[in-house]
C-alpha cells in the first residue's frame, strides 16, 4: 500500500491500494465514532461497488445508508444536495456521523459539500472510482456544484479525513471515462512533470497506472499544502480550464467531459501563448500529439469568441481581468494576469 500524507489545516491520508473497496471499514473506523454512515455515489458507480463497500462499513460497526443520485455532470446542482440532505435527516445523520462520497468527481464535489455545510460541517471520506477523481478532485478539499451560469461557482474548502484510491475500480471505467481523467494526468505533466509528460509519450498510460495515479496526487498534495485556499500557487492546478469550463458551460454540461474540455482548453491556449512568445516554440506541437495520443481534443466544438465571453463567469477572474496558468516549456508553467479584452483580443486571433 501507498500512503501520501497531506498536512493541511485538517491533515489525513491518502491510501492508495488495490481491492481497498472492501476493506473501507478496517480503514474509516479508527479516525471516527460515528454511528451512522451516508454513502454518497451515482447510478453508475452504486451498481457495482455500494454494496462491497457498505458491507465493510457494518463490519465495523456502522449503520449506513445509501443516497443515489441520476449520473451526469448535469445532475451537478443545489436541487441534488438538498435531496442530499433531505436523506441525511431521514435517516438521523448527526454532526458526529460521517458522510463517504463513492464515485467520481461530481459524487466527490457533491458529497464533500453536502458534508460541509450539512449541520455546518459533517465529517466526510472520499473513495474515488474513476481516473479523473483518483489523480485530481478527490484531493485538495474543494467541494462543491454548478450553477447556470459556470462551474463549481457554490461551494466551500472542506478536507476530508481520509481518501482510499482503489485502482481496481479502473477495470470497469469505460474508456470514455479512462479518456476524461487522462486530460488531467496531461496536465500534471504538463505544469510540473516533465517526467510524467514523456513517459505518456513513450508508454500506454494503462501499463502504469499506478504510478501515474501516485505521481499526481503527489503533485496536488504539495501544491495543496502550500496553498490550501486557492489564494496563489493553486491557481496552476487550474491549467486549461479556463477554456475548459468555458466549453463545457456553452455545451450545457452534456458536450464534452470535464477531462476532454481541459485538453481542448490546454491546448488553444499553448498555441496562443507559444504564438506571443511566452512558451517555449514546439511546446503546443508537442502537447497536441500527445492529446492526439489519447484521443483527446484539441480544439473547441464552439467559436471563440463565444468561448471568451463564457470566461468571465470564472471563479479566476477579478474585476475585469482573468487569471491564466500558461506554460514556458513542458513541466513548468507561470500565472499571467490578463485584461479580458486582451484574452477576447488573442482568442479572436486564433479564431
Amino acid at each position: 500500500m501507498k500512503t501520501i500524507h497531506v498536512q493541511t489545516g485538517r491533515s489525513y491520508d491518502i491510501l492508495i491500494e488495490h481491492n481497498l473497496l472492501q476493506q473501507a471499514g478496517t480503514y474509516i473506523r479508527p479516525l471516527t465514532k460515528a454511528i451512522r454512515a451516508a454513502v454518497v455515489s451515482d447510478s453508475h458507480v452504486a451498481p457495482l461497488y455500494a454494496e462491497r463497500v457498505m458491507c465493510s462499513l457494518k463490519e465495523h460497526g456502522f449503520e449506513t445508508s445509501l443516497f443515489t443520485f441520476e449520473a451526469g455532470e448535469e445532475r451537478k446542482r443545489l436541487s441534488t444536495i438538498e435531496q442530499m440532505y433531505q436523506h441525511f435527516l431521514e435517516h438521523h445523520l448527526t454532526r458526529t456521523d460521517i458522510v463517504v462520497a463513492l464515485g467520481g468527481g461530481v459524487t466527490g464535489d457533491m458529497a464533500g459539500y453536502a458534508a460541509a455545510t450539512y449541520l455546518r460541517g459533517v465529517d466526510f471520506v472520499q473513495i474515488p472510482t474513476s481516473l479523473l477523481s483518483q489523480v485530481d478532485s478527490s484531493v485538495g478539499g474543494k467541494t462543491g456544484v454548478d450553477l447556470p451560469g459556470g462551474k463549481n461557482l457554490v461551494g466551500a474548502f472542506w478536507q476530508p479525513i481520509l481518501v482510499l484510491i482503489d485502482p481496481e475500480t479502473l477495470q470497469t471505467l469505460p474508456p470514455a471515462f479512462f479518456r476524461d481523467g487522462l486530460g488531467e494526468v496531461v496536465k500534471y505533466g504538463c505544469i510540473r512533470s516533465l517526467s510524467l509528460f514523456e513517459r505518456l509519450e513513450q508508454e500506454e498510460a494503462r501499463s502504469f497506472i499506478d504510478d501515474i495515479i501516485y505521481e499526481c496526487v503527489t503533485i496536488k498534495r504539495n501544491v495543496v499544502e502550500n496553498d490550501e485556499r486557492d489564494t496563489g500557487e493553486r491557481a496552476i492546478l487550474n491549467f486549461g480550464h479556463t477554456l475548459g469550463h468555458a466549453i463545457e458551460k456553452l455545451g450545457h454540461y452534456t458536450g464534452m467531459t470535464h477531462g476532454e474540455a481541459v485538453a481542448a482548453g490546454a491546448s488553444i491556449l499553448t498555441r496562443i501563448t507559444e504564438a506571443n512568445g511566452w512558451t517555449a516554440a514546439g511546446t503546443t506541437e508537442r502537447l497536441v500529439r500527445l492529446l492526439k495520443k489519447y484521443d483527446l481534443p484539441t480544439e473547441s466544438p464552439y467559436p471563440l469568441s463565444d468561448v471568451a465571453t463564457a470566461t468571465r463567469g470564472d471563479k479566476k477572474s477579478s474585476g475585469n481581468s482573468i487569471t491564466l496558468v500558461c506554460l514556458k516549456e513542458i513541466g513548468s508553467c507561470f500565472l499571467q494576469k490578463v485584461p479580458f479584452d486582451t484574452l477576447t483580443e488573442l482568442l479572436a486571433e486564433q479564431g
